[in-house]
């Protein structure tokens, strides 16, 4: 179904056809810029929904309910006429013919086309990995994390063997960038917050919460006297930090773990979460296949400075799937961070220099605007690292904890969501309850 008219029937109009895959950050962006512009434009997504992705630790953990951080997509765009959205996947991108294959069987055509297509998890090449240790990139893989979170406590509820339910009772985060941070600080304030009292056979309080990180820091990203104050947040709040430790395998039962200078060892676990690493969506290397480009170790496109591809001045990549750069004037060309705002900067940037080819005018350079890092690690503790024209500045404990939330709650999509989110977290502060927690229980649990 469409809200508008069907792609690939005749054309109604002569107006240029503008094609975006994905509506995540870069894409929803795109297509808000170009809501003036006289064109015709195909949103695909092959989810119904934009997702505020920096607060989808929350839903794993049972915080905020989906809806809280989802937004129906075609609600967002039923005010923007100039929108149709189709809910199908990409299956092939042919930039001869302009045209795309999707797996509904469809072709769609375009005369101008923007892939945001966003990244998915990576095992760096151990697959086989991801049924035992899921990642967090959708609401799928939060509902799931969730579901094994909770389950865990209830085995552990009816298991008499010690040596058993302490394994039930282990949780790991491989991985120690900001989700991984907030993923275990978060698990560390349910088991010694949220679910003691609820159980007779079991105190959940003596859960164990490890977060395994290959580095020699956690929050790499940031300045390591930001790292080492994340570090001993984490510390406060019970987790188990251990840096510097890679992991050699994965199975159902738990993990092994090694490093140089460390005897290897292994950690029997009820829950493994997946926070090391990602990966560009397979439709960018099928892309740069049929443009003669070669992606990098991350499956990320190579784009020219106005982020179109080489050769294809029709075609523009943004967000985790493009290799970009920001090329600030009189400055040494910067990588691009896989973090929101540039997503966004760079989908404004797209929609700009399309209306530029449009009306005969010159593209211009993506520059990328800094703002900074946030990282939330549990209850009143945060890290934050701002860009201002003044300098940085960092801090941390509280006030970094408010800035967190405030900042937040302001980027979410719709006054409602702000609104419940405020609520749900006000509750869960003076309460330290966590409402959704309802899970399916599988055949597996």
């Amino acid at each position: 179904m469409t809200n508008g008219p069907a792609p690939g029937a005749l054309r109604a109009s002569s107006r240029p056809r503008i094609v975006i895959i994905g509506c995540g950050f870069g894409g929803l962006e795109a297509a808000r810029a170009l809501r003036r512009a006289d064109v015709d434009i195909t949103l695909v997504d092959r989810t119904n929904h934009h997702l505020f992705q920096p607060l989808l630790y929350q839903v794993a953990t049972a915080g905020l309910s989906a809806p809280s951080i989802a937004a129906p997509i075609r609600n967002l765009f039923r005010e923007q006429r100039n929108v149709t959205t189709l809910l199908d996947e990409v299956k092939h991108i042919d930039p001869a013919s302009r045209t795309l294959t999707m797996a509904s069987g469809h072709a769609i055509a375009w005369d101008h086309l923007i892939v945001a297509a966003g990244a998915t998890h990576s095992y760096f090449g151990n697959d086989d990995w991801a049924r035992h240790a899921p990642g967090l990139k959708t609401l799928d893989d939060a509902f799931e994390i969730r579901r094994r979170v909770l389950m865990a406590f209830e085995a552990a509820e009816r298991e008499t063997d010690p040596a058993k339910r302490e394994a039930l009772l282990t949780f790991v985060v491989i991985g120690g960038g900001p989700t991984g941070v907030e993923m275990a600080g978060t698990m560390a304030e349910i088991a010694r917050h949220t679910l003691p009292g609820e159980f007779r056979r079991i105190d959940p309080a003596s859960a164990r919460v490890l977060l395994v990180e290959g580095g020699t820091r956690v929050l790499q990203a940031m300045p390591p006297e930001l790292s080492t104050r994340a570090q001993e947040q984490l510390t406060r709040l019970g987790v188990d930090v251990r840096t510097g430790a890679r992991v050699t395998r994965i199975d159902a039962r738990g993990l092994e773990v090694g490093g140089e200078g460390i005897e290897p060892y292994r950690i029997d676990s009820g829950c493994v979460v997946w926070a090391a690493g990602v990966a560009a969506s397979p439709l960018g290397r099928q892309l740069a296949g049929a443009v003669g480009l070669q992606t990098d170790r991350a499956g990320r496109v190579p784009v020219e400075p106005d982020l179109s591809l080489a050769g294809h001045p029709d075609i523009s990549v943004i967000g985790d799937l493009a290799a970009a750069k920001s090329h600030a004037p009189g400055k040494e060309p910067t990588p691009v961070p896989g973090v929101s705002p540039g997503a966004k900067q760079m989908g404004r940037t797209a929609a700009a220099n399309i209306l530029r080819r449009l009306a005969g005018q010159p593209t211009r350079a993506f520059v990328y605007q800094d703002y900074g890092n946030l990282a939330t690690i549990g209850r009143n503790s945060a890290v934050v690292d701002l860009t201002t024209p003044a300098g940085p500045v960092r801090f941390s404990g509280y006030f970094a904890w408010l800035f967190w939330l405030f900042a937040h709650v302001y980027f979410l999509i719709g006054f409602r969501n702000r609104l419940v989110v405020l609520i749900d977290w006000a509750w869960a502060y003076w309460t330290f309850h966590r409402q959704a927690r309802v899970v399916a229980r599988s055949d597996a649990s």
